[in-house]
């Protein structure tokens, strides 16, 4: 056991002891006041004591444009404040979608001890003499409430596949690249480690790592866009413009340096946001390269010859941004109760002139952006989308506007999520 870790059992409230709990509620307003600060002192304290860490599990794009930042503050402040104020409503979601991320990197228990001396260093070092002996072990505590909790969970993910941190990577060869767009790139791989692979669920993800030029290991997530066939699996990468930039530079790597024949390393796949196996009808709103998730889905419904009602909203810039789009129309006339929608900001000429264009399985193609008021929603549907965090506000927004139960709506966010609609 970690030091200082708490074992409530997992699935149990998780509740604060009568010493901590009137503290942290107490000096909530003034650790949320100044979390970001103490986020980016944490994240440069421990990179500047381990720089080892930045070598294949932290992203340093997300830590040049602040995003990791932002997500961890918006997570402790999240974690705290249930603590104080709904300590009996379950963290699923929460902690479903980190530790998601966490085991697709390969993220082992004895880390979070690295990150708890680091965390409260920084709260120290932010807050001062504010931080008395109580102080800190009220937030010591709420750290290792919230470490346990993850640690639970990641350890029954690892278990589930009979893996465990250092056991979730294989090697894949590029069997084929598709160029589907000016900057999206398909890469088919072919199975070539003997050991057993974990199949994909719908709407899951792989991490890739890349070796940079620099000799630093960098991991990125990408959605499976094709049902496993036990042989091959299938995924898109966009590129992100600003060549060797933290940002963009494994994006970049694929689409430049990598070809059929070489070979990529790959987790196991992962990912909490799942297509449901019901009989309801399932709606998917994507924009740009959000379709990624929605045409794995669509591949695992056609694989399993579902007779489910499918309606496909998808919003891009013209239709020669549409990735995938050949993928996603085949197996859409496939199913029986399948159509789509789309939204351009430059559509096509004839669409532009009469209001409708392509195959039939297309039922309308519009200009401007998604207005899901302008469509006929199925009755009792399951939605799920993927796109921009904007994009997705905005359709959460409406639906629930219409009568949706917000449980009924999953959404995926590409890198950390900044949102975390689900717990709110």
């Amino acid at each position: 056991m970690l030091e200082g870790q708490r074992t409530d059992p997992q699935g149990s409230p998780i509740m604060l002891s009568d010493t901590s709990a009137p503290i942290i509620q107490a000096t909530l307003p003034v650790v949320g006041a100044h979390i970001q600060e103490i986020a980016g002192r944490f994240y440069e304290h421990m990179f500047a004591g381990r720089p080892e860490l930045l070598d294949g599990l932290f992203n340093r794009g997300n830590q040049a444009d602040g995003r990791q930042q932002q997500a961890l503050a918006g997570s402790v402040a999240a974690f705290a404040t249930h603590l104080v104020e709904r300590p009996d409503q379950p963290l699923d979601h929460l902690v479903s979608r980190i530790s998601h991320k966490h085991v697709a990197l390969g993220l082992a228990p004895e880390q979070y001890q690295v990150v708890h001396d680091n965390l409260m260093w920084a709260i120290v070092d932010v807050l001062g003499e504010a931080v008395t002996p109580e102080v800190a072990a009220a937030w010591d505590e709420v750290y290792w409430l919230f470490a346990n909790v993850l640690i639970n969970k990641e350890r029954g993910l690892y278990d589930a596949i009979g893996l465990s941190p250092d056991t979730v990577w294989r090697r894949w060869r590029v069997a084929e690249k598709v160029q589907e767009t000016e900057d999206v790139v398909t890469f088919v791989v072919e199975r070539i480690d003997p050991r057993e692979v974990k199949p994909s669920l719908p709407g899951q993800y792989v991490s890739l790592r890349a070796l940079m030029p620099d000799g630093i290991h960098q991991s990125r997530q990408y959605s499976l866009t094709r049902a496993d066939d036990g042989e091959h699996r299938q995924f898109a990468v966009k590129r992100v413009h600003g060549g060797n930039a933290p940002d963009g530079e494994v994006s970049n790597l694929l689409h430049r340096e990598v070809h059929v024949g070489d070979e990529v390393v790959l987790s196991a796949p992962f990912g909490d946001v799942v297509l449901e196996y019901s009989d309801r009808p399932v709606v998917f709103a994507s924009a740009g390269i959000g379709i990624t998730p929605m045409a794995g889905m669509l591949s695992h419904l056609v694989k399993s010859g579902s007779t489910r009602k499918v309606r496909l909203l998808h919003a891009d810039d013209a239709p020669g941004t549409f990735a995938l789009r050949r993928q996603v129309e085949e197996d859409l006339a496939r199913l029986p109760h399948a159509s789509m929608d789309v939204w351009f900001l430059e559509p096509s000429a004839a669409a532009a002139a009469s209001g409708s264009a392509g195959p039939e399985a297309v039922e309308r193609e519009r200009a401007g952006l998604m207005d899901v008021d302008e469509v006929d929603l199925p009755a009792d549907a399951e939605y799920y989308l993927c796109g921009p965090l904007a994009f997705m506000q905005s359709v959460r927004s409406a639906l629930i506007g219409r009568g949706v139960r917000p449980q009924d709506i999953q959404y995926e966010v590409f890198g950390p999520d900044l949102w975390l609609a689900d717990f709110q």
